[in-house]
């Protein structure tokens, strides 16, 4: 099929005779009469309003269609046109949606191949950390672009409570909204994507792999040809979205590391908790020394732990111990007593908890 130099795009809605009736009810509602054909015994009309280009056209053959408008203002609403047209008036903007919490204890074993990947957007593959998603509320993925260079992403945006992206393998560069120049995110680094900020991914390394968690599983991303990204800003204090979170890009090479809330350990902290004003906290936690097994429980919304790098041993009250490697990952309900113990000298773990301090 030869391409086409394709000017605009209508919607055609089939209607019954006579036409004027599907007229008056969509300009009642708004809508222009741009066109109308014939003059004498309309039988075809085009009409514009809202950004919406729609074509009435006399037949019987077709279903009725349906329509929504988004509005920023009164309940929602449908009504159905006189040609059957069915036009439902839905909030432009709803508030975001976070389901009930289902707790349960997942636990997560990395494969010894690619097999747990599937095929997600932009040619990045993903590995579900969280099954069950926790009734809706979360979502955790290990996500690999296998094959290295230019990434087929364009600029999007997302309406969410939280999303975190921590780099485990390799390296990718990503542009994000008033935040200046492209930002090369390596090994051991972290991103604090707040709800609205506009990104793209530019270039990735051979078998870049990242762990990204979000709140609700389940949420909107958005295209936004519209924006150029970098926009030749910096705002570093800006907030985004109805919670004014802030962008957070944590480099591992320059952190610092403190005591742990478990003894034993010791954590660098990616400064998610204060751009989120305390809603979510992201840690990478390892071993000092050789630590005794340390039991705990927990009152979060969420606690989410993956193994980055060494092992370390999991057991939940007397059940069998679970010996976790590189790759592995857990959460653990609350209320539920558990035991770390036996961390090889290099284990890291991602620590991530709703809210920040558990």
């Amino acid at each position: 099929m030869s391409p086409h130099n394709v000017e605009s795009a209508q919607v055609v809605l089939p209607c019954s005779e006579p036409i004027s009736t599907t007229i008056n009810f969509f300009t009642g509602i708004g809508f222009k009469v741009r066109t109308i054909v014939p003059a004498d015994h309309p039988r075809m009309a085009v009409l514009q309003g809202f950004g919406l280009t729609l074509r009435l056209e006399v037949s019987s053959a077709a279903p009725p269609a349906h329509l929504r408008l988004l509005t920023t203002d009164g309940e929602p609403a449908t009504v159905t046109a006189p040609n059957g047209t069915v036009i439902e008036f839905a909030a432009a903007n709803p508030p975001l949606e976070i389901p009930p919490l289902r707790e349960e204890f997942v636990l997560t074993r990395m494969a010894d191949d690619d097999s747990a990947f599937g095929e997600g957007r932009a040619g990045m593959n993903y590995r579900d950390l969280i099954p069950g998603r926790l009734g809706g509320r979360f979502i955790a993925s290990h996500i690999l672009i296998p094959h290295g260079g230019p990434v087929a992403d364009y600029v999007h945006f997302h309406n969410i409570r939280f999303q975190m992206i921590y780099c485990y393998r390799g390296w990718v560069r990503v542009a994000y909204e008033d935040q200046g120049e492209p930002m090369l995110l390596q090994e051991g680094d972290c991103f604090l994507q707040p709800s609205t900020i506009r990104h793209r991914v530019l270039e990735a390394s051979d078998r870049m792999q990242v762990i990204e968690i979000g709140c609700p599983a389940e949420h909107e991303t958005w295209g936004d040809p519209e924006t150029t990204l970098p926009t030749g800003r910096t705002l570093p204090h800006r907030g985004y979205g109805a919670d004014g979170h802030r962008f957070v890009f944590h480099q591992a090479a320059t952190a610092s590391w403190a005591p742990w809330r478990l003894a034993g350990y010791e954590y660098r902290d990616t400064g998610i908790g204060v751009a989120m004003d305390g809603v979510a906290g992201v840690r990478v936690v390892r071993p000092v020394g050789s630590p005794a097994p340390v039991t705990t429980q927990h009152e979060a919304e969420l606690m989410f732990h993956f193994v980055l790098d060494g092992a370390i041993t999991l057991q939940r009250a007397d059940d069998q111990p679970l010996r976790l490697l590189e790759g592995d990952s857990f959460v653990m309900p609350s209320h539920t007593p558990f035991t770390l113990s036996d961390p090889t000298a290099d284990a890291q773990l991602l620590d991530v908890t709703l809210p920040a301090t558990p």
